[in-house]
Parts: structure tokens; sequence; C-alpha cells
């Protein structure tokens, strides 16, 4: 047996033998670059504290993974495609493995924003060839359930990546979740070489960078957009890149019409089962991302547990991925990927729905059942999606086709944490603001409770600290009218402090189920239109030709 698996997939007489250890490599590989962003969420808290990050640092913090890796994916899965999958997803690895090194070594907001890009850089190589390999390498017949697979880890990888960050920072620092990266990279850097078989392109045509360059241009400044405008305010900046957002696309689009290959054909968005996929990953991640945003957050500030409690009660999220995907595998070639689709999307917003109940005496337990459904929404919904847009492509272009799904799946988050995080902010603040109206608080303690949940604790906690400060004074004066105006403004603090704990608590509350109905909403209106889109008919449509190539062209996948 070869130390270095050369030979490629389709120089076999037979189906790859190792090609289930293949897909281990590749399941292996996608699972660190979503955790890179869910562990983050649990890690944050430390890393503000330590490196005394504002709002603004904290948000560039986990978009800067984001940027690169949303605008990069097109381009690098195209590139990918003619050189080589395997090389990419090594030159991959390498570099996501080099960011995380530099973020362990960070020491400043601006050190670990940079990290962070450069780790997003490296995720944009992995993830588009991680699904152009596993199309190479497995027989159409198992492909579907390999992408099953594929999508039951990236499900789990949302729901690890806090536990691992809290056991990390039981004993550890906000470092180590980044450090933890390498040895998982380097040895999906051996498993690629040694089990991974080698892949390409067969046609040796120039890739068409102009149009790559445009997709970066306005995928990159729609997600800026994106993340700057809800956040920051629609100043220059956000209108700035909205208008180069809108521009870019127009000419992605006259220029991909016209190119003899274009990196992608927009002419297949013209497909209901491609177009309907597509906006199915996109509006079931804008849910998921979103609803993950704020559940952390209220696992962690509002119910009181610590990193690794919440990644332990994100677990039924996970259990409940993999039962949807078994569910999955089975029913799709039954009853057709419209109803599969249908039915995940539903269970989303069913899952939002139940979120609406949320409350200030909410425990766990309210949470149990919305995250089950959640779980097994994803496992119904998104592996029938991938693999029709993964069947929508010729096996020239499968890194790009891997790419469009991930476009998709990161443009969905993105849109998800922007506009339900944008959303829960606004409401937290008005309800707050109502909670504390006529409070003898002082004002700027009150405005800077209102900027987030974990702010608003703070100053609570800061507002209880002067209570005890003063009841020991208190108890050493030897002066009983000091004393006593002492014990006096020590109650008065300690009251009030719980007062805002308390309003702190139930606003937060309030904003989840408010955050969670506009969700429900978006989500529930979104799953009639991709029932419309989707064809009724159970098997998946042939690959559709690339703009200049004859119907009856298949193209084989080459050796790199």
């Amino acid at each position: 047996m070869r130390l270095v698996m050369n030979r490629p997939v389709e120089q076999m007489e037979r189906p790859y033998s190792r090609r289930w250890w293949a897909l281990l490599v590749l399941c292996l590989s996608l699972l660190i670059i979503v955790m890179a962003n869910t562990a983050l969420t649990v890690a944050a808290p430390d890393m503000t504290a330590d490196l005394g990050l504002s709002s603004a640092d904290l948000q560039w913090v986990i978009d800067g993974y984001t940027v690169p890796y949303a605008a990069l994916m097109l381009l690098l899965g195209a590139i990918g495609d003619k050189y080589s999958r395997r090389g990419a997803l090594v030159l991959g690895l390498v570099v996501f493995g080099g960011g995380a090194v530099s973020g362990w070594l960070a020491d400043s907001a601006t050190a670990v924003i940079a990290a962070r890009a450069v780790m997003g850089v490296g995720a944009a190589l992995i993830m588009p060839a991680t699904l152009s390999l596993l199309a190479a390498t497995f027989p159409r017949a198992e492909r579907a359930k390999a992408i099953t697979l594929w999508t039951a880890t990236a499900g789990l990888a949302i729901a690890a990546g806090p536990l691992v960050a809290g056991a990390l920072l039981e004993d550890h620092g906000w470092s180590s979740t980044f450090l933890i990266n390498v040895p998982v990279a380097a040895l999906a850097i051996v498993g690629a070489f040694v089990l991974v078989p080698p892949s390409k392109a067969g046609h040796q045509d120039r890739v068409d960078y102009v149009g790559g360059l445009l997709s970066v241009v306005w995928i990159g400044a729609l997600v800026y957009m994106i993340i700057e405008g809800p956040h920051f305010g629609w100043g220059v900046k956000a209108t700035g890149a909205a208008v180069l957002a809108g521009l870019g696309l127009i000419a992605f689009v006259l220029w991909e019409m016209r190119h003899p290959r274009p990196v992608l054909d927009v002419r297949r968005f013209t497909a209901r089962r491609f177009a309907g996929s597509n906006l199915a990953v996109a509006l079931f991640f804008l849910a998921v991302f979103g609803a993950f945003y704020y559940l952390t957050q209220h696992l962690q500030f509002v119910l009181g547990h610590d990193a690794l409690d919440t990644g332990l009660r994100m677990l039924p999220l996970a259990g409940a991925v993999f039962v949807g995907s078994a569910l999955t595998g089975y029913l799709t070639p039954r009853v057709g990927m419209k109803w599969t689709v249908t039915a995940g999307m539903v269970g989303g917003t069913v899952a939002l729905a139940l979120l609406t109940r949320v409350d200030a005496g909410s425990t766990y337990g309210d949470f149990v059942a919305p995250l089950i459904v959640l779980g097994l929404a994803i496992g119904l919904a998104l592996s029938p999606c991938t693999d029709a847009i993964m069947g929508s492509f010729p096996e020239s272009e499968l890194g790009v086709g891997g790419a469009v799904n991930d476009t998709s799946l990161e443009l969905g988050g993105s849109l998800g944490i922007a506009i339900l995080g944008s959303l829960l902010g606004t409401s937290y603040s008005d309800h707050l603001a109502d909670a504390t109206h006529g409070s003898k608080l002082p004002a700027s303690a009150l405005a800077t409770a209102q900027d987030s949940v974990g702010a608003g604790y703070a100053v609570a906690q800061g507002i209880g600290e002067k209570a005890r400060q003063l009841a020991g004074q208190a108890a050493q004066t030897t002066d009983p009218q000091q004393a006593a105006q002492l014990k006096a403004q020590a109650q008065q603090l300690g009251d009030g402090a719980r007062q805002m704990a308390d309003a702190v608590g139930a606003s937060f509350s309030d904003a989840v189920a408010h955050t969670s109905l506009v969700g429900a909403i978006v989500l529930g209106a979104g799953t009639l239109l991709v029932a419309a889109l989707l064809p009724r008919k159970a098997k998946p449509e042939s690959a559709a030709p690339a703009a200049g190539q004859p119907q009856e062209e298949r193209e084989s996948v080459g050796a790199s």
C-alpha cells in the first residue's frame, strides 16, 4: 500500500475502497472551520476582558473571519478545480493552521482580527474543496449518503464548538481555542495525502479570473455591508459597500453571461431546483446562526451557565442533527427532496416559534424542545439541498459547485447574525429602557447597560460590588450615625443591583422572544417560496453543462 495516494478515482476499475476513510478526513477539515466560529461565541467574554475589546472590536474579531471566507470561495473553488482540489484542501489547512497559531500568539485586537482573517482565507480554500473531493471520490449512487454525513458534521460542529471551547476555558485561556485547531489541521493534512485521491477538472481552459475577481468584490462588499450597516449604522462605509456590491453584482452577471467558460454560469439560477436549493440553504442558516447567536448568550448571561455547561447544553441540537440526517437519507429517495426540505424548513419555523415563549422565568428545560426540533430540521433540509446543488454541476466544476453551496450558507449565516442580532440588540435596549424608567441609577450606567446583555450584567455587578464595599465600611466605622448612613446607602445600592440584574434578564428574554417571532415569520415565508420553487420529482436533475460545453460532453476528473 502506497504511503501517499496518487491514483485518481477515474483510473480505478472499482469504487475507491477507502472512500469512507477519505470522507472522514474531509469531515474533519469541515469540522474545524465551522467550529472556528461557534467556539468563539463562548470564548468572546474572556477575550474581551483580557484584551479590553470594544463592542466594535469584538464584532470584527468575529466577522474578520467571515468576509474573506465568503468572498473568496467562488474564485478559489474554480482554481482548485483547474489545478488540484486536494492541493487546495492541503494549502487551506496550512493557511488555516498558520492563522490559528497567530491567533494564539495575538496580544491585541488588531492582531486577533488579522489572525481571524487569515483563518478565513484558509477556510475559503478548505470548504469548497471538501465538497468537490467528496463528489469526485464517491460514485453517484453513494454521493447523497456521503453528503448527508458531511452535512451532519456541519451540524455537529455548530454544537461542538461551544463544548470544546468551554472545556478548554476550564483550565486555559481564550487563546487555547485557537491553538486546538493546529494539531487537528496537521492530522487532516496527513490524512489528505494518505487517504484522499487527487482530483482536478479534465479540461485545461484558463480560469475566468475576471469573473472570479468580480465575485470577490461584490460578495465581499455585500458581506461587509451586512455586518457594518446593522451594527454600526448606515454611514458612508455601509452605504459605499452597498453601492459597490450592487455594481459589482451587475458587472459579474453581465461578464459571466458573455464569457465562453464563466467561473459560474449564472443561467443555472433559472433552474427551479438549483435556485430553490440555494434559497433554502441561505434562509435556513439565516435562522440557525441568528438563533445560535442569542441562545448561547441567554444560556451564559441570563441562566448563568459557564462556558463548558453552555456547550453541554447545546448537545441536544447535535444529536438531533444526526437523527434528522438519518431520516433524510431514508425519506428523500422515497418522497423526493421537495418534501424533506419543506419539512425541515417547517421544523425550523416551529423551533423559532417555540422560542417566542421565552420569558424571565424560563429555565434550560424550555430550550430543550426548540433545540431538538431545530437539530432535526437541519438534518432534514440541508443534505438534499447540498446534493441538488452539487448535482447541478458537471465533474469539471465540482469546486465551483461546492463554493456556491457554501457561499449561500455563509451569506445566510451573516444575514442571520446581522439582522436578527441587530433586532435583538434594539429590542433588548428598548425593553431595558422601559424597565429602568424612573430609576435613580446614574444615566451613564443605564446607557452602558443598554449596550448589550453582558454590559447590563457588568453594570449590575459593579453596583453590587459598590454596595458590598459600603457595607464593609459600615461594619468597620465606630460612628453609629455614619454606620447607619453607610448601611442605608449599601442597602439602596444592593436593591438597585438586584433590580438592574432582574431587568437585564427580563429584557433580554423578551428580546429573544421578539427576535424569534421575526425569525419564524421570515423562515415561514421563505418556506412557502422554496416549496413553490422546488419541483415535485424525486430524482435529481442531471448536471447542466457549462456555458459553451456541449450537452453530450462528460468531462472526467483528472489527476492532480
